[in-house]
């Protein structure tokens, strides 16, 4: 009888997922199933060139991803108005985590936690709601074509140099939510005194920069060399790999927002939004969306294909409220106004 015991015991260990909980396999087919039977799932986000991945998920599943891209600036009056319309058609929302944590607080969103986010850190969902996966990282990026190695700046206080005057872009300190909380978290994690920040801002916008309405609108001007250098995300350098686009390896840390994900409340396809949340916070696909589309995600051992990303160090900023990013956008609209 001892043996016969010892040999059970020894083919569940070897074996666990034969003996799993009843329901997670089912649970897995059972959600697959109810998302075929949705048809599709509608996908709202701030995020770019992640058609590949998109593909990937309609391949493996055969459902069909509505995309529609939103920038920043106009994510949150955008899905405020469809919500509080009762027409918010979206099912799936993916967006800097400050906008998704106003868009929490108006009730937009929906509670789940996707078994696919297990070994992410555990920063990356408090509040059983959004997930974040990766961090919308900005750097220095310039055109190598035009700019020498030696005046390539060694940290984003050179921005402030009068060797830039007329020669950075940049997206609307005043209205941009991701660059207010950028500059914020330059005050917060690398230039400690708040009398040097001020001087560092007062720098930048004696330098004239272009403004423009996202960081998507940032590399063009860049590539083309009207503008030499910019704030924007070290991604381009691969969705733009024709373009002679760089960036500088400055000595302090790179900062950004966590980009994160969410339900909303009132999905109209709730079953294939968990299965698509499932699979975007996948291996599967944080390899796609690393390898293909540069973003840093938080998935460890995967690094976008940008040479020395991998050795930098990554900070999320801290996520600022609405009244913040509002007072800031107002006082960052003052100093560029009048450098």
């Amino acid at each position: 009888m001892k043996k016969l015991v010892l040999v059970v015991l020894l083919i569940l260990a070897m074996t666990p997922r034969a003996f799993a909980a009843p329901g997670t396999e089912a649970a897995d087919k059972a959600l697959i199933e109810k998302a075929k039977a949705e048809g599709k799932v509608t996908f709202l986000a701030n995020i770019t060139a992640i058609e590949p991945i998109l593909a990937a998920f309609e391949k493996k599943y055969g459902i069909q991803v509505e995309y529609t891209r939103i920038s920043t600036t106009q994510f949150l009056p955008t899905i405020l108005a469809e919500h509080a319309a009762g027409k918010l058609t979206a099912d799936v929302l993916q967006a800097p985590r400050p906008v998704l944590d106003l868009l929490k607080e108006r009730g937009v969103l929906a509670s789940y936690r996707s078994p696919a986010a297990a070994g992410y850190p555990r920063w990356t969902n408090r509040d059983g709601k959004i997930q974040s996966f990766g961090i919308e990282s900005a750097a220095l990026i310039y055109n190598k074509e035009r700019v020498k190695a030696a005046e390539v700046p060694k940290t984003y206080q050179d921005l402030a140099n009068p060797r830039w005057k007329g020669q950075i872009v940049m997206a609307d300190p005043a209205s941009h939510p991701t660059t207010i909380s950028w500059l914020v978290g330059l005050r917060e994690n690398v230039i400690q005194s708040d009398a040097k920040w001020r001087k560092f801002l007062k720098g930048l916008a004696a330098n004239s920069p272009m403004f423009v309405a996202s960081f998507g609108s940032t590399p063009a001007p860049i590539e083309s060399g009207e503008k030499l250098i910019g704030i924007s995300m070290p991604k381009y350098i691969i969705t733009r790999a024709q373009a002679p686009l760089d960036w500088a390896r400055v000595s302090q840390p790179l900062l950004g927002s966590p980009r994160g994900m969410a339900i909303t409340a009132r999905a109209l396809h709730p079953n294939a939004a968990r299965l698509f949340m499932d699979y975007w916070l996948g291996k599967e696909a944080m390899k796609i969306l690393a390898e293909q589309v540069g973003e840093y995600v938080l998935t460890p051992g995967i690094y976008p294909p940008i040479a020395g990303i991998d050795k930098a160090k990554v900070i999320p900023i801290r996520e600022l409220t609405d009244d913040e990013i509002q007072k800031r956008g107002a006082e960052f609209k003052k100093i560029f106004a009048t450098p």
